[in-house]
């Protein structure tokens, strides 16, 4: 039997840009009341503001939107939305010896362009009648295609050629450096740009390597893979880069996600990077010390 679509009663979520949703969800609830107490669980995570992406996310999963005569199953979030709140909130739960959920897992998440899925970005904020996030199914060109067709409400426009993808710019300077605390940074010329199904990747020959974490770098011939259809950070073959990034240690994977930098190679700029790190492993172990005073000796 197919269940209909219900009004979203989940306290947390009564500011997400939907307000109707399907049970079960994608955690397997087949109540919003038992969804309520089990999202519950994520108001402290919340409080510390570790991901803008959070509480979009936990809705999407605990309450998703509900689209009518679209698809049996509710939407999922994006692996994109997913990767963004862990990579902000699983160092601050790895601090009160928590880890990310496995229920929670971004690996089995749709990628945006290779099937239908939600995003905060993906949701357009028009004007309309009754309805703030209303937009017209008009408002598409021609030559694009609405990507989720909700009962006219929440409709975002995907072209059909890249024209959608905006990079967020980020300016490398120190206090970004050290903000962002990547996991690998590289000097490598870019061989490749790979486009698999939506799935983007960049083949580069590692030059040096600034920083590393948990995943082996060589220098070699590596693959540097996108999270989603968009080439962000953009790189050209054949051109050297100062590239840094993020790194998914269970696949031995390197990550170029949201923040993530990719700038044309300069020696000067490599030595910055450089003093950077310096400071940002300084200032570590300067907290590792203060949390560990010496004793005094008598």
């Amino acid at each position: 039997m197919r269940t209909a679509c219900e009004p979203v009663r989940i306290p947390m979520c009564s500011s997400m840009p939907w307000n109707i949703t399907k049970m079960p969800n994608h955690l397997h609830h087949s109540t919003q009341a038992n969804a309520v107490l089990a999202i519950e669980q994520f108001e402290g995570l919340l409080g510390t503001q570790c991901s803008e992406d959070l509480l979009f996310f936990l809705c999407a999963m605990y309450a998703p939107i509900c689209t009518i005569d679209f698809q049996h199953d509710p939407i999922k979030p994006c692996k994109a939305v997913c990767e963004r709140a862990k990579h902000g909130c699983e160092p601050v739960m790895k601090r009160y010896n928590h880890s990310w959920p496995e229920s929670l897992a971004c690996e089995e998440l749709p990628v945006y362009d290779r099937g239908v899925c939600i995003s905060p970005e993906a949701i357009v904020k028009a004007e309309g009648p009754d309805n703030p996030y209303y937009q017209d199914f008009s408002k598409c060109p021609p030559e694009s295609t609405p990507d989720f067709p909700m009962d006219s409400h929440n409709i975002h426009c995907r072209s059909s050629n890249s024209e959608q993808c905006k990079c967020k710019t980020v300016k490398l300077v120190q206090k970004v450096y050290l903000r962002n605390n990547y996991n690998y940074v590289i000097r490598a010329r870019v061989k490749e740009i790979r486009n698999r199904n939506h799935d983007l990747s960049a083949v580069v020959e590692v030059k040096d390597v600034l920083k590393s974490s948990l995943v082996n770098i060589p220098r070699d011939t590596v693959t540097l893979y996108y999270n989603s259809g968009c080439l962000c950070p953009p790189l050209t073959a054949n051109e050297e880069y100062i590239i840094m990034g993020y790194e998914n240690e269970e696949r031995s994977r390197l990550l170029l996600i949201e923040g993530s930098i990719a700038q044309k190679w300069k020696e000067r700029v490599g030595r910055k990077v450089k003093q950077w790190d310096q400071s940002l492993r300084d200032q570590s172990r300067g907290n590792s010390e203060r949390g560990h005073p010496r004793r005094s000796r008598h």
